[in-house]
């Protein structure tokens, strides 16, 4: 049986003790781990692995013992409780191996939990899952994690008092950083919380969110328009360290003066353009991207704008012979004195 969307989320948050077995497949290794450990918890509970009722096995081990899967499903434990067979890095090639422990399991026998790598439509191994009653295929994509799947972590990790923008902060945070990284990021913002009855805001997200290229790239694009000249020298260092390529600056600050610009020309202010903005800009970020555009002025913003464009045309020019990376700090220096000769 094939499940995708809500039906995965839920099986692997609740599975059936009495199923065959689930394949989990996906080109993201990270993923399908999280998924499969997600899943086989659930399953045996906290103390199945210490208890010996999850047996692990390689799939290259399937091929020098066929008959290895069959007879770790059949085993008794020494514990009671429900038992896991666990094969990882599957392939094609083992679909003959896999679907004969598949058709010969029997209810008491240990769950057959399968994961691969990517897998096509036409792939064996996915259609010994799919076709089978008592068991279940889900592939694992590179998609961002849902809303449910960001509230179903927040629940485990024991946080259930979050502001909507703070809740808006993580879904825009979980298309920047891997499924690891934002788990870690929701258990140490539970962690941050504990104690504390008041609901979690963006400021708390912002302690506890780990930094990120974006983030840096918001760092010296608010010193510019800030006109705090001073800074920008060690910040672009840092980029550069980074090894965030010039042109990339060049389009983000770009966007950022685009977005300035957008909010002065709005006929209800800046406030009122920025929550037009999509997608949308919360929390302190949004009331400092309003203070900049009510600063800087529209006629500011537009010379901004002409000087980013003509920065990112020689960027790309043939003939370019400063150093890319030279060429946008001084642009960025320049901005920045721009704003200060607004004051």
């Amino acid at each position: 049986m094939k499940l995708s969307g809500r039906e995965a989320a839920r099986h692997f948050a609740d599975p059936d003790s009495s199923a065959t077995g689930t394949l989990i497949h996906g080109q993201d290794a990270m993923r399908v781990a999280l998924k499969r450990q997600e899943l086989i918890a659930n399953l045996i509970g906290p103390r199945g692995e210490e208890e010996m009722r999850l047996e692990r096995i390689a799939a290259a081990d399937l091929r020098k013992d066929p008959a290895l899967l069959s007879d770790t499903v059949k085993a008794q434990g020494f514990f009671p409780g429900p038992r896991v067979a666990f094969v990882e890095d599957a392939g094609d090639a083992h679909t003959k191996t896999i679907a004969a422990a598949l058709a010969d399991w029997r209810p008491g026998d240990a769950q057959i939990i399968v994961t691969a790598g990517g897998l096509n439509a036409r792939s064996t191994l996915r259609k010994a899952f799919e076709t089978l009653k008592t068991g279940f295929a889900v592939g694992i994509y590179n998609d961002p994690p849902s809303r449910e799947e960001i509230e179903a972590d927040l629940r485990k990790a024991g946080l259930r008092n979050i502001d909507p923008q703070a809740m808006a902060g993580l879904a825009a945070l979980a298309r920047e950083i891997d499924p690891g990284d934002l788990r870690q990021t929701i258990e140490k913002l539970a962690l941050y919380k504990m104690g504390d009855c008041s609901p979690a805001s963006t400021d708390d997200l912002d302690a506890c969110a780990p930094a990120t290229t974006e983030a840096a790239l918001d760092d010296v694009l608010n010193i510019v328009a800030e006109a705090r000249t001073a800074e920008i020298g060690p910040v672009m260092q840092k980029l550069e360290g980074q090894g965030m390529q010039p042109v990339t600056l060049c389009i983000g600050a770009s966007r950022h003066f685009r977005t300035l610009h957008a909010a002065a020309c709005d006929p209800g202010g800046p406030g009122a353009g920025i929550a037009r903005m999509r997608p949308p800009v919360f929390g302190p970020r949004r009331d400092r991207m309003v203070r900049q555009s009510q600063a800087w002025g529209l006629v500011k913003l537009e010379q901004a704008l002409t000087l980013l464009t003509d920065t990112d045309l020689r960027l790309r020019s043939a003939h370019q012979l400063a150093p890319q990376m030279a060429l946008v700090e001084r642009t960025l220096i320049r901005l920045s004195m721009l704003a200060a000769a607004r004051r």
